[in-house]
């Protein structure tokens, strides 16, 4: 099965994505790492991204997409895979469905901007061993400090509410307009992804074998 996952940052699409592998058996796609994996390679669309971010640009759709092709055609897809961080935007899901890929099922987990603003600002991360905490749903015994190591705890830029708005301003104006477009093909299922994890995974998983 080629499932789509749509949903904000912080929507909490990684973990869906993993237990999603688990249970049917194959990859998670997702944008970043396979970029990571192309350029450490050193592909051809892997160089050709290369190029772009090292005169610090955007790797452009053309490239992203022929990275996704490539990866697409390995081995380890062909009983299906989880694409996530891609498509982002209705001209990459357009490219997608040119490359002649049937996606079976998109499932975009909803979750509530003030929500997601909460989830991210909250986090703090230990400077020494990365070990991950929350201020109000995962304290540390003391404050700023890392219950593992001792390390000082911090707030990645990443999570500022203020970016973390931002973020969530691009998504809803360039990825958001996905869930109308796989709609019209019959394919989109909503999940609420906000509540406890064991009920958002039934649903998720429910979704996929409707």
């Amino acid at each position: 099965m080629n499932i789509i996952l749509l949903g904000a940052p912080g929507a909490g699409k990684g973990t869906q994505a993993a237990i999603i592998c688990d249970r049917l058996h194959i990859p998670t796609i997702s944008t970043g790492n396979i970029i990571r994996a192309a350029l450490k390679s050193g592909t051809e669309m892997g160089l050709k991204a290369k190029s772009y971010m090292d005169e610090g640009k955007l790797v452009p759709d053309e490239v992203v997409i022929g990275i996704i092709k490539e990866r697409l055609a390995e081995d380890d897809c062909k009983n299906g895979f989880v694409l996530d961080g891609f498509p982002r935007t209705i001209p990459q899901a357009e490219a997608l469905d040119s490359m002649g890929i049937q996606i079976d099922k998109v499932i975009d987990i909803e979750v509530s901007d003030e929500e997601i603003v909460g989830r991210l600002s909250g986090r703090r991360v230990c400077e020494s061993c990365s070990d991950t905490y929350h201020v109000a749903h995962h304290p540390p015994q003391e404050e700023g400090k890392c219950d593992k190591c001792g390390g000082t705890l911090v707030q990645r830029k990443d999570d500022h509410p203020e970016t973390v708005n931002d973020r969530l301003r691009v998504y809803h104006e360039q990825t958001e307009p996905l869930k109308g477009y796989y709609e019209k093909q019959g394919k989109l299922f909503e999940v609420k992804g906000e509540g406890d994890i064991g009920d958002i995974t039934r649903l998720t998983l429910a979704a996929i074998e409707a």
